[in-house]
């Protein structure tokens, strides 16, 4: 199965132009998708319910979508209407259930510093359920992430769907006679962690250490494109006058999953987003 991390940035391409269907295109091409910086009812992108309308471009997907930053945004034939900005996962498989975490804030000064959230979802993948999360991590602070990190481990560490145990108000329905929902052990965490392979945040998500670099906790996380020997960048910029190319978006997996990674890449001439889709090749 292919997978896709892919920061979108609400359909801005790096011609400075607003046009989701680009971004839309390169999503389409995924088995499974986490997606960042969705936008639903901003100025900025006509006003666009990017969720809805992702969901109509790449018809052969199930979505999902989980709002970190949600605000009023009342009209006069709406007054319902929420602006919100938060990551999605889009599968050719069903999506059997999903959950939002809110990551930690710390208050800024400056720059503007704004709420983010994973997204975490269970999916009917033909080997199996499969949880996959979608997450978007500080852009600023590197102890901000690593905050935000020591949260979504031990959010996710314990394995337990949207509900477990047994229902014992049968009269209300809980579980609608369905069994408990799975929630495998298994992972793969993919977004803008807005990190860099060797940062303090990377070498806490995958346990690496220099002295043995093979080593391989139980509850660590794998680093697919350096799992693969694979070298690539998947943002641009222009640092205090330096061009620099920097790969802040990965796929991260637990150790079970390591053996089915086959390959990984990016495609340097996409031009629509800042950040380039990361690709990876899951068996």
């Amino acid at each position: 199965m292919i997978l896709l991390s892919y920061n979108i940035q609400y359909g801005y391409g790096q011609d400075g132009t607003y046009d989701l269907t680009r971004a839309a295109a390169v999503i389409a091409r995924a088995d499974i998708a986490a997606v960042q910086e969705v936008d639903r009812h901003w100025s900025r992108t006509n006003f666009d319910d990017q969720p809805a309308r992702l969901a109509t471009l790449c018809p052969d997907h199930f979505t999902a979508f989980a709002p970190g930053f949600d605000m009023a945004a009342p009209t006069a034939t709406d007054r319902n209407r929420r602006r919100q900005f938060g990551p999605m996962i889009l599968s050719r498989w069903p999506i059997l259930w999903t959950r939002t975490h809110l990551l930690p804030l710390r208050r800024m000064i400056t720059p503007i510093n704004t709420q983010t959230c994973a997204l975490e979802g269970c999916i009917a993948t033909p080997t199996g359920p499969l949880r996959v999360i979608s997450l978007h991590l500080a852009h600023v602070g590197v102890a901000e992430r690593l905050t935000q990190i020591a949260h979504l481990r031990d959010a996710t560490r314990w394995p337990s769907g949207p509900w477990s145990g047994t229902d014992d108000e049968p009269a209300r329905n809980w579980t609608e006679g369905e069994a408990e929902p799975p929630c495998p052990a298994c992972m793969v965490w993919l977004g803008d962690f807005n990190m860099e392979p060797g940062s303090a945040e990377y070498l806490t998500l995958t346990d690496a250490t220099p002295y043995h670099p093979a080593a391989l906790y139980a509850d660590g996380l794998v680093d697919a494109v350096a799992h693969c020997h694979t070298t690539l960048h998947t943002h641009v910029k222009t640092i205090a006058g330096t061009l620099r190319l920097r790969q802040l978006d990965h796929c991260l997996v637990t150790p079970d999953l390591a053996p089915r990674l086959r390959r990984t890449w990016t495609d340097p001439d996409d031009r629509a987003s800042d950040h380039l889709p990361l690709w990876v090749d899951l068996a």
